[in-house]
Parts: C-alpha cells; sequence; structure tokens
C-alpha cells in the first residue's frame, strides 16, 4: 500500500517543474522518508557485514587477562538477575577463538552476557567502561517512536491528498481573486477627479447596490459588467475603488495575467472560483484590471489562436453571461487595448456599459491638482490653475508625480514649502527630462544657442497666441542638447492646417539658424526633422491637406498578431506615391524657405538671443518678446541656485562626451506633453 500510494504522489506532481515540486512541502518530507529508509538499510547493511563474535564471560575475562582487549563497555541488565552482565568491546588484533561461538577469519568485535563473580568484577572493571542500566520503559519508547513517526506521516501524506483530489493537484485551479476588507482606508468619489462623466455612469452601480427595490420595482436590470476604457493612468482603478468604497460591500480585486499559467485548463477553473466565491459573498463586484490580457480575440494571429487562453475566455463568457445566473455580481473590467477584446465579451449581457476616461481636460487637470495637493504643503503664491493650464496631455498619474517631484526638489533644496519654481521644474522634468550639466566647449554651446534661438524667433514670430514660447535654454534635458518649450494658452482639440504649417516651419528653425550663422549643419536637427517628415505625410496621406484633395491614401498598419492586418495596404498607384513624395518634399521646402526669410529679417534678434543664451544659459518667453519688440531685455532673469546634490553625469572626475544621436533641441508643442516629446 505505501508503494502505492507513492506512486501516485509521484503522478500527481509529473507534470510539475523539478524545483516547484521539490519545494513543495508534503514532497520534502517524502525526500526525508526516503533518506531514513536509506540510511536504515545501509546501516543494517553494515551490522551484518561486521560479523560479531559472541563469547562467554569467562572467555572474556580471559583476554582481560591476556591484554587482548582494546576497549569495550558494560551494563547490568536487571532482567537476568543481581550481578548479570551485558558485555561487548573490540580486540586488539583478532583472535583465533576455539569452539561455535565465534566465527573465523578476523572477528574485531565480541559480545558477552552472563553473570559476573566480585572476583571477575574486580579483573575486567578497568578494561571496560560501566555504563547505567536502561529500564523497560524507556526501550519501549525508542522502538516504537519510529515506528509512530512513519505512521503519523503516512496518515498526514494520505488524508492530504484526499482533500485535494476533488479541487486538483496543488490547487491551481483556484481563484488568486484578493478580497479588499472593509478596514482599510476606503476611497470614495471625493478622491476621485477630472473625470465628473465617469463617475455618473458608475454612480448608477452604487446606488443599485445601495437601493436595489428602486430600479426592480419598474423593472430595471442593472448592467452585469461594466468596461472601463482609457490611456494609462487615467484613474480607472481607482474609479473601481470608489465604487467599492461608496457601495460598501466586499469588492474583489484580480489582474487579467493571473488567469494565465503554463497548465492545461488552470485558467479556466479559476474563473470558475472567482464567480463560486462572488455568489457567496453576493452582492459584491469583481474587478478584472487589464483583462486585455485573457480577453483577446479567439482565433487571432498567424499561427492560429491560443487554445489555454481561448479556454479561459469561454468561461469567462458563460460565467459571465450562460445558464447559470450571477445575481447580485457585478464585473467592472479595465483596459486600454479595447480594440483587442473579443467582440462576444463586448456584447449587452456581458459587459453592457462602456465607460470612458480619457485624459482630463483644464477644469479637469485642477480638480485633480486640488485633491492631490491636499497632502502637500504648497505656498500659498503657488496658482494651480496655471499649473493646469500649462500641463495638457498629462494624465492624474503624471499630475500626482509632478507635485510629488516639486515636494522632492522642495525639500533638497531645504525648504519648507512648495512654491512656484519648484513646480515649473517638476513639470520641466517630467515633460522634457532631467538637467544634465555637460561640459561643452564654446562651439557647441554656440551651435546650440544658435539652434535653440532659431526655433524660438521662428515661433514667436509665426505664433498667433495659441502656442506662446514658454522657455529656451542650452541646458541638455533628456536625450537634447537644449530646448524650446511652448505652452499652450488652451487646450488644443483641432489642429488647423494653419498651425500645422507653423510647426513644419518652428521645426525648420534651428536647421535655418546654423546654415545662416556658421554655415554648415549638424546632426542635431534630425529628431525636427523627422517632426516635420510626418506632420507633412499626415496631412498629404491622412487629412486631406494638400492638392491632392480629401483623399485618404494608405490604411494604417495593425498589429499582426490581431489577426487583421500582415502589412500595410498600399491602395494607390506607383504614379500617386511619386505625386504624394513630392507633395510632402513641396511642404516641408516651402517652410524651410520661410523660416530662412524670418531669421534674415530678424537676424539682430537671432544674435542677441544666442548671445543671451549663452551669458544666462536659460531665458523665459518674456524676454524672447522684449527681444523681438525692443531689442534688448527688460525684464529680470532669475536664476536658479545649483543643486545641492552632485550631478550623475560625470564619473571618475571626467565629463562624459556628447555623441552625435543627441538632438539640439525640442520644438512642437507635443513637447508639452509628458509622452514623447519631439527632438
Amino acid at each position: 500500500m505505501n508503494k502505492r500510494l507513492r506512486n501516485d504522489m509521484e503522478s500527481n506532481n509529473r507534470n510539475r517543474s523539478p524545483n516547484d515540486r521539490f519545494m513543495e512541502p508534503k514532497v520534502l518530507i517524502i525526500w526525508m522518508v526516503l533518506v531514513t529508509a536509506i540510511l536504515a538499510f545501509a546501516t543494517l547493511g553494515n551490522s551484518q557485514r561486521n560479523k560479531v563474535a559472541e563469547l562467554s564471560v569467562k572467555e572474556v575475562v580471559t583476554a582481560v587477562r591476556k591484554g587482548e582487549i582494546a576497549s569495550g563497555s558494560m551494563v547490568s541488565d536487571y532482567r537476568g538477575g543481581e550481578g548479570w552482565y551485558k558485555i561487548q568491546g573490540e580486540f586488539r588484533q583478532a583472535p583465533a577463538v576455539e569452539g561455535d561461538t565465534a566465527s573465523k577469519g578476523g572477528v574485531m568485535r565480541f559480545v558477552a552476557e552472563g553473570r559476573l563473580t566480585q572476583e571477575d568484577f574486580v579483573i575486567i572493571r578497568d578494561a571496560f567502561k560501566e555504563k547505567r542500566a536502561s529500564n523497560w520503559a524507556s526501550e519501549l519508547l525508542g522502538s516504537l517512536l519510529p515506528i509512530l513517526f512513519i505512521v503519523g506521516l503516512l496518515y498526514f501524506i494520505f488524508t492530504r491528498q484526499l482533500r485535494s483530489a476533488g479541487r486538483g493537484a496543488m490547487n491551481f485551479g483556484k481563484s488568486k481573486a484578493k478580497m479588499l476588507t472593509r478596514d482599510r482606508e476606503k476611497i470614495t468619489f471625493k478622491d476621485v477627479a477630472g473625470c465628473d462623466e465617469a463617475k455618473e455612469e458608475v454612480r448608477e452601480i452604487v446606488e443599485f447596490l445601495r437601493e436595489p427595490k428602486k430600479f426592480q420595482r419598474i423593472g430595471g436590470r442593472i448592467p452585469k459588467g461594466v468596461l472601463m476604457v482609457g490611456p494609462p493612468g487615467t484613474g480607472k482603478t481607482l474609479l473601481a475603488k470608489a465604487v467599492a468604497g461608496e457601495a460598501d460591500v466586499p469588492f474583489f480585486t484580480i489582474s487579467g495575467s493571473d488567469f494565465v499559467e503554463m497548465f492545461v485548463g488552470v485558467g479556466a477553473a479559476r474563473v470558475r472560483d472567482m464567480f463560486e466565491q462572488g455568489r457567496k459573498n453576493a452582492p459584491c463586484l469583481i474587478f478584472i484590471d487589464e483583462i486585455d490580457a485573457v480577453g483577446r480575440q479567439r482565433g487571432a494571429g498567424l499561427g492560429g489562436g491560443n487554445d489555454e487562453r481561448e479556454q479561459t475566455l469561454n468561461s469567462l463568457l458563460v460565467e459571465m453571461d450562460g445558464f447559470d445566473g450571477h445575481e447580485g455580481v457585478i464585473i467592472i473590467a479595465a483596459t486600454n487595448r479595447p480594440d483587442v477584446l473579443d467582440s462576444a465579451l463586448l456584447r449587452p449581457g456581458r459587459f453592457d456599459r462602456e465607460v470612458v476616461i480619457d485624459l482630463p481636460d483644464l477644469n479637469g487637470r485642477y480638480e485633480i491638482l486640488k485633491v492631490h495637493a491636499k497632502k502637500i504643503k504648497l505656498s500659498s503664491k503657488v496658482d494651480l490653475s496655471i499649473t493646469a493650464r500649462n500641463t495638457p496631455g498629462f494624465s492624474g498619474a503624471d499630475l500626482a508625480n509632478l507635485l510629488n517631484e516639486a515636494a522632492l526638489i522642495a525639500a533638497r533644496y531645504g525648504k519648507n514649502e512648495v512654491e512656484t519654481s519648484e513646480m515649473d521644474e517638476a513639470r520641466e522634468k517630467i515633460a522634457y527630462g532631467r538637467e544634465r550639466r555637460r561640459l561643452m566647449d564654446d562651439e557647441d554651446k554656440k551651435i546650440v544657442a544658435y539652434h535653440e534661438a532659431g526655433h524660438a524667433i521662428v515661433q514667436a514670430v509665426i505664433d498667433d497666441g495659441t502656442l506662446p514660447v514658454h522657455k529656451v535654454t542650452i541646458i541638455p534635458r533628456g536625450q537634447s542638447l537644449g530646448s524650446t518649450m511652448m505652452s499652450p494658452s488652451k487646450d488644443i482639440l483641432n489642429q488647423s492646417k494653419r498651425r500645422l504649417i507653423n510647426q513644419i516651419c518652428c521645426s525648420m528653425g534651428g536647421r535655418v539658424a546654423e546654415e545662416i550663422v556658421i554655415g554648415d549643419i549638424t546632426t542635431g536637427a534630425s529628431g525636427d526633422i523627422k517632426m516635420a517628415t510626418k506632420i507633412a505625410r499626415k496631412m498629404v496621406c491622412d487629412w486631406g491637406m494638400s492638392p491632392m484633395g480629401p483623399v485618404a491614401f494608405g490604411e494604417n498598419q495593425d498589429h499582426i498578431f490581431l489577426g487583421k492586418e500582415i502589412a500595410r495596404d498600399q491602395n494607390y498607384s506607383e504614379k500617386t506615391a511619386q505625386l504624394i513624395d513630392a507633395e510632402i518634399r513641396q511642404l516641408i521646402e516651402g517652410q524651410f524657405q520661410r523660416a530662412r526669410d524670418i531669421l534674415l529679417d530678424k537676424r539682430s534678434a537671432l544674435d542677441l538671443l544666442a548671445e543671451s543664451l549663452l551669458k544666462h544659459e536659460t531665458l523665459d518667453g518674456i524676454h524672447v518678446k522684449e527681444i523681438l519688440e525692443h531689442g534688448e531685455i527688460r525684464s529680470p532673469i532669475h536664476v536658479r541656485p545649483p543643486s545641492p546634490n552632485p550631478s550623475d553625469d560625470e564619473e571618475d572626475g571626467e565629463p562624459k562626451k556628447a555623441t552625435g544621436k543627441e538632438d539640439k533641441g525640442e520644438v512642437g508643442p507635443e513637447a508639452a506633453a509628458p509622452a514623447g516629446a519631439p527632438a
């Protein structure tokens, strides 16, 4: 039976990796038992190989007199009566013992048992060490303890296997959903800002969980599932926690990747177990974060679908809207890739409602800043509305990070509260990267200064008030050696043709300034050229802003593993492709010439701005405006004190050298966004 049980356990663990199987407690115990058995058999074998001679007491006494005993011990045995002893020991060399009591051929150990007289005891007491006699209780315990240990161990293993037999090996099918307890700090709708429309959508769920009869008496049915869609960092998970806090019901949270396992059928089993837990705690909420990990389209991809993931998705579909209802269990899921989800998952009856949580607008950013500013010591001079206006494209997570970075900067300078300068520095650090104090020679500084001055002069001349110049610097940030920063006066929802053309013109300002002043060109304008080409191509191919008319040329390339498109569909002829290239070239060259005309006309302002940048390193937008209007800087220039922390850009006392891969500057309205500022 023991052998059969061991074989069953080995077959259950056959599909596991060796490392995981070895670290399981049950397996460790089995290995201990096996090692103990091997040692016992080895000891028994050694005892059988090492033969022991059985002698009489008189023979032992004679051997002692002859000096043939090397060592030994004797212990009194109460069972034989008074003077009865058990003697064991070793000879100095193998003797030739007569009789049948000893074996021939070099026996070194012996045992003897018998009654010793007083005279014999005196003779052998110096040769043998006398031990204390053992009683029957200790002998019984010593013999039964190993047996009891083995029996208890086998019983423990056998009962554990019977308990887990119905749930699968090692309980892999058990759900990993975590239940948030009510004693934790509650998150309510007051803690969520910048998404008022989304809060109104989910507020009905809270009202239903509080007063279900209000909806049921007129035949209303609460949505079974709510899908939250939006870019990363917009507050999808936070809004789900707020729903749980407002409703005051059990809240289970799980990630979509928790359903994915290397073992077949585990994901589907976990889905079933998750809904079973939900039914036991109904009414409750189940939040599945990043559901696109398990809810992707079935049968997609070049090599067919993922059978295991599809089984998990099928189980989820059946549990959400199958024959078995789940009354009182509301599913909330979040994803930033709704385009890859299976259509069966999005139909009414499963995810009835889709809540879009987009990037916050101006008012939303202001409300988010006020929520996170409660934990930050802000100066009374800090205007959060200005910060909100200067942070277009920032998500809620970006704004929270901005306030945290500002607090860290203020602490680094030894301040007790966050001021406006720390807020600006934190915003620039997130949007453009951290300042890198890099040693440059005079020639490199001059090139960077004129490059950035070219961007700033062109943008200041062509701007219509929507995208004014905020700051110009020749201090390296991120991957750029300098930056020209613009701050939109409002959220730009639609781009006009005129603004797009102005962006191309501004991006050409750096290259044009290099040609006019230096008489040569550098690699610093590589990012500007890429951005201008991208804008021009979209204007011609996607937006219909060219003489070729309102026609879209080509289809957007989709991911090949979604099973939609393998390559870009070029639905136009080669002649049309040549016309597209010609229109793109004409757009860029036209704006290049326009930037040249502007800088030649404003040559004195270009030189003055570049000289001021070489002297002060950083200038504000008001200084650029004053140079163009008055030919001089009239406003005071605020100089930032150096950071008390040493720069990380130097190692072993030698500064790092600039490489040709770094751009001279960053320009464009996209540079105001934290993600992917063009260079």
